[in-house]
């Protein structure tokens, strides 16, 4: 026996509600994130480090914070145009946002990593960490999603 076929709008309230369900589980993580690397800044350690440290600091941050920003817009639209009949609209555009939001996490986690060995080991150390973390969020969100939506 066939499932009833799903209605235009069904579809599109089952769309963003699953949407706003799979950010929910980013959010907390990046915040999380966020505040770490914003109470960074403010341990003895840090303030002996040098530029390049300082440096990588402030952009993971910035990366950090453009996923905080990309990963609530979804909640913020839906809140803000609530019944104004633009469900299609919010998944369409928040749906991209949230992708954004985890390509700026990934970025943000790197960096973070990167931050991390380079306190503990040094740069070549560093580097390697960072870019095999890289590579796993590469390889885990992107990579094989889209393979398996391409060519499965």
């Amino acid at each position: 026996m066939s499932e009833p076929e799903e209605s235009d709008q069904r579809r599109l309230a089952r769309n963003l509600g699953e949407l706003l369900q799979e950010v929910r589980v980013a959010q907390a993580g990046v915040q999380v994130l966020f505040g770490f690397l914003l109470s960074l800044a403010f341990t003895e350690r840090y303030a002996r480090t040098d530029g390049f440290l300082h440096h990588v600091h402030v952009v993971t941050v910035l990366l950090a914070a453009g996923a905080v920003a990309l990963l609530i817009a979804p909640a913020a639209w839906h809140r803000l145009l609530f019944r104004r009949g633009m469900r299609e609209v919010i998944v369409r555009y928040t749906s991209t946002l949230a992708v954004l939001g985890l390509v700026l996490l990934a970025a943000a986690m790197t960096g973070t990593v990167l931050m991390i060995g380079y306190l503990v080991f040094g740069g070549v150390a560093a580097a390697v960490l960072s870019a095999g973390t890289a590579l796993l969020f590469l390889l885990l969100w992107f990579v094989v999603p889209l393979w398996l939506r391409f060519f499965r």
